[in-house]
């Protein structure tokens, strides 16, 4: 993929990208990706989940490549008192065709520049264990800071291990 080509935007009104986020979330769910949701999917429920999803807390960037959204990011901004220090780094979604060509990298790159933006200096997520993403966010800075057992149910009934990891940011000091 031409990165010169990938347009990541933050998204102000859902609604203005409603269904193609909607057929994102069927996608990758159907894909086995573990982001909460599991298969089969329905575009009403997966209309609602975005239709439901923006607060101030909460930023999300779409990746737009040729017109289409090609991926999504969250950041969830902490506002506890003792926590306005820290974000977490939620749903990075790519769609199967689109993966391992920069836009999850892109994505993550655009939500850490955001977070600093908000005098963020920790990032935390969280993903199952074994899945490719575990290599992005290692290769990115992630230090991995431990291993939950049986933490998500899968679409074969398993229960899987989730990985939690955290990045310190640089702050503007």
């Amino acid at each position: 993929m031409n990165n010169e080509l990938l347009q990541i935007e933050l998204v102000n009104h859902i609604d203005d990208y409603i269904e193609d986020l909607a057929d994102l979330l069927i996608q990758v769910v159907k894909d086995g990706a573990s982001i909460g949701f599991l298969p089969p999917l329905s575009p009403r429920e997966a209309r609602d989940y975005w239709a439901n999803l923006l607060n101030p807390d909460i930023k999300l960037w779409i990746a737009v490549l040729h017109g289409r959204v090609v991926g999504t990011v969250q950041l969830h901004l902490c506002n506890k008192p003792n926590g306005n220090h820290r974000a977490e780094i939620a749903k990075l979604m790519t769609r199967p065709q689109d993966r391992r060509t920069g836009v999850g990298r892109a994505l993550m790159r655009t939500a850490e520049v955001a977070a600093r933006s908000e005098d963020r200096t920790l990032l935390v997520l969280d993903t199952r264990e074994g899945d490719p993403s575990n290599l992005l966010y290692r290769s990115i800075g992630y230090e991995q800071a431990g291993t939950i057992p049986s933490f998500a149910r899968s679409a074969n009934g398993n229960l899987d291990a989730t990985v939690l990891y955290y990045k310190l940011l640089e702050t503007n000091a």
